[in-house]
């Protein structure tokens, strides 16, 4: 039996010293695992270029952007083109073949003939006014020199004839109630208190 506990405990520790652990307590061991180290390598030197071939592409870039420069400096007066205004180049044939020759300006036809419109309309309320304007003062003349003759023919006529438009108007007759008639209010249970 001891035997088998000394090849279980060498079995543990062997197991153990393949984690790297500390042991801080000796009944009660707690286990630190350290990561496994990462395989870093130095970094890469730089390769040494030929001073010439540095010197040849710094002035292909130089020249590359000297040339655009030129480009942007000589369309500077050319206006960007905008999509939405080009039209295809086979619209731009058809041109002459899809010219009108009426010219047909119908808003301003429309303007003019609503212009009319107002201006009619204008007349004749301003006629309609006049018109009314001459009645009542006529009226009132009328009614004065009926005045002066006889003071009461004039309040007959100031009166209202109830004849001149004629209203009737028919509409449900009102009936008594039926005696003994009880009105159905809905269930309820009479809650208010009673003083004894």
């Amino acid at each position: 039996m001891n035997s088998l506990i000394r090849k279980m405990s060498m079995v543990i520790t062997e197991s153990l010293m393949s984690q790297r652990t500390i042991c801080t307590n000796i009944r009660f061991p707690t286990f630190l695992q350290v990561s496994s180290p990462l395989l870093a390598e130095p970094m890469k030197k730089k390769k040494k270029m030929d001073p010439q071939i540095i010197k040849a592409r710094e002035e292909r870039k130089r020249k590359r952007i000297e040339k655009s420069i030129k480009k942007l400096e000589k369309n500077t007066k050319q206006l960007k083109p905008i999509e939405e205004i080009d039209w295809p180049i086979s619209l731009q044939k058809q041109k002459l073949l899809r010219e009108r020759t009426e010219t047909i300006s119908q808003p301003q036809q429309g303007q003019d003939i609503l212009k009319a419109w107002r201006s009619y309309k204008y007349q004749q309320s301003l006629q309609e006014t006049k018109m009314i304007d001459r009645i009542s003062s006529s009226q009132l003349q009328a009614l004065e020199q009926l005045r002066a003759i006889s003071e009461d023919l004039y309040i007959k006529a100031i009166q209202m004839d109830d004849l001149l438009l004629p209203f009737t108007a028919a509409g449900p007759s009102s009936t008594p109630p039926i005696i003994g008639y009880d009105v159905l209010d809905g269930e309820y249970i009479d809650e208010t208190p009673k003083w004894k």
